[in-house]
């Protein structure tokens, strides 16, 4: 298992943003929280259920063990991750 970031850098509200997807979606909140990322940039009605984290947050991702991605890596932890997101729906819709 890995928490990836990726190289993007998109501008908003005074900071630059990029994007942290992991393997798993527990292992991504899980490391969210380790690392003090505020819930709410979890977005999970996204194209891709991740987080939106600051440049700066990136690095310390970084620091405590995430792994720059390319956009190959990314599209395919997006994909594992849209699958993980949408069986949870399903399944929290069947209880």
């Amino acid at each position: 298992m890995a928490i990836y970031v990726d190289f993007v850098q998109i501008k908003f509200k005074g900071h630059k943003w990029c994007h942290m997807l992991a393997d798993s979606l527990q292992e991504l909140h899980d490391f969210a929280a380790f690392i003090d990322v505020d819930a709410r940039l979890f977005h999970r009605n996204a194209s891709y259920p991740h987080y939106d984290i600051t440049v700066q947050m990136r690095e310390i991702a970084i620091v405590q063990g995430a792994i720059h991605a390319d956009r190959k890596k990314i599209i395919e932890c997006a994909k594992k991750l849209k699958v993980e997101l949408n069986d949870q729906i399903e399944q929290s819709s069947n209880s």
